[in-house]
């Protein structure tokens, strides 16, 4: 769900503190991101409720999800949680933990957000990267109106 969230790579998600969630300021702070860039992304309302009663229960210590021995979750584990919430959901089984990000980077554009502004969450260098990752599905292509169509009949 914070992958979805906040557009996480599978192992910025494992290299997660504690202290790198900010529930004031509804933000993940990414440290040493892919090519070693750091970067804040959004946390969600939601996302703050869920990690509230986690907090609460589990009791991290450094890591923001740890083994049942302590230390960093293992990729291979959120693989194979995401593996068994797909066969339960009975979503397209070619999914993966990436495609959740590239589902965050997709709902934004599809909600009308700024390239630009999912380029900087995603930790994108190009803008060209961004533009690749977030194609405009069926879905929206359906919305598109055509500008004729805003103006007054006139005749």
């Amino acid at each position: 769900m914070l992958i979805y969230s906040a557009g996480l790579r599978l192992g910025e998600l494992i290299q997660l503190r504690v202290e790198d969630i900010n529930i004031s300021q509804k933000n993940v702070f990414v440290k040493a991101g892919k090519g070693k860039k750091d970067r804040r992304t959004l946390l969600s309302d939601k996302m703050i409720l869920y990690l509230n009663r986690y907090l609460k229960e589990y009791k991290p210590q450094y890591w923001l999800f740890e083994g049942a021995e302590g230390g960093q979750y293992s990729a291979r584990s959120v693989q194979a949680i995401f593996r068994r919430a797909v066969g339960a959901a009975g979503v397209n089984p070619y999914a993966t933990v990436h495609t959740l990000r590239h589902s965050f980077a997709t709902h934004l554009l599809e909600q009308g957000t700024d390239l630009r502004y999912i380029q900087e969450l995603l930790g994108h260098n190009s803008t060209k990267t961004t533009e690749i990752y977030t194609h405009i599905t069926d879905h929206a292509k359906k919305r598109l109106k055509s500008p004729l169509d805003n103006l007054e009949d006139i005749g």
